[in-house]
């Protein structure tokens, strides 16, 4: 349901604007996460493991295929409830704690209290046990272990998410700032308003990613959950050029050109290799030789 709200701002119960912003980071680091394939097949091997295994007294009370299902539901709503509040801890948390571990970690946690009465729903469906609010409360803290694992394994995700983007994102508030960062300070493109504190540097491209634009600055790279024609008019007045119809280039960060097999490509400055569509060629040729 979260998809259906706009990028705009909405009017909420008390009259104020709800800033989206944050149910866009949310689902944007969620689409990070169910796509690893080291989650799903930590998952896909604990499922098996409980099921085989069938600990808690599974194993006496359930079939091999009912206690497949319950293991499976079960982990299901366990992953999904602790991976949910990790990232979104991690989102709310950045502008109070440094450490992106210990925000998902907090965020794990807490997801042990729900998780707790999620097992005693899934125990009340397969075994026909009615829940107390006691037997929910235990079963929170024997999840608190497992919802530590969920945080790390989500923390390995996201992390090597980060590490691919590049140095530009561990750069430090020490580096110095280059003198095209100090001509967008005033006014600043709208388009990097989008963007993590962190990342908010001198814009270098744009690239269409499935329903997302990656917004590369000097200073790191994010996706944006924005159509890509949509940022082309958020770049403000910065001197730029579009390449391709998946890739605008800022004027300042070309390096050279480079042709390969018949194809043109520019090189920007930190090294990445930017397609030139034909229909782009000649411009792309005039404007930097």
């Amino acid at each position: 349901m979260i998809l259906l709200f706009s990028q705009s701002k909405l009017l909420g119960k008390t009259g104020k604007f709800v800033d989206h912003t944050f149910l866009q980071s949310t689902l944007r680091e969620l689409q990070v996460a169910w796509r690893s394939p080291r989650l799903w097949a930590t998952f896909v091997t604990v499922v098996l493991i409980f099921a085989i295994t069938g600990p808690y007294g599974t194993l006496a009370r359930l079939m091999l295929g009912p206690r497949f299902g319950y293991w499976l539901v079960l982990q299901a709503m366990a992953w999904s409830t602790a991976i949910v509040f990790s990232i979104a801890a991690e989102i709310l948390l950045r502008g109070h704690m440094a450490g992106m571990f210990a925000r998902m970690m907090i965020g794990s946690i807490v997801a042990a209290l729900p998780i707790g009465f999620g097992i005693s729903v899934v125990n009340f469906a397969f075994f026909g046990t009615m829940p107390s609010v006691a037997d929910s409360l235990h079963q929170s803290l024997g999840a608190i272990p497992l919802c530590a694992l969920f945080c790390i394994l989500s923390y390995l995700t996201m992390h090597r998410q980060v590490a691919v983007a590049g140095p530009d994102l561990t750069e430090t508030k020490t580096t110095p700032i280059a003198a095209s960062e100090i001509r967008l300070q005033t006014p600043q493109p709208p388009i990097l308003s989008r963007l993590k504190p962190e990342n908010r540097g001198a814009l270098v491209r744009l690239t269409v990613r499935d329903h997302y634009t990656e917004v590369v600055t000097t200073r790191g790279r994010e996706l944006v959950l924005l159509r890509f024609g949509d940022a082309l008019t958020e770049i403000g007045d910065i001197d730029g050029i579009r390449v391709h119809r998946s890739h605008w280039v800022a004027a300042d960060h070309v390096a050279r050109l480079k042709r390969d097999n018949g194809k043109l490509f520019v090189i920007a400055r930190d090294g990445a290799a930017v397609p030139v569509s034909r229909s782009y060629v000649e411009a792309v040729r005039h404007r930097f030789g």
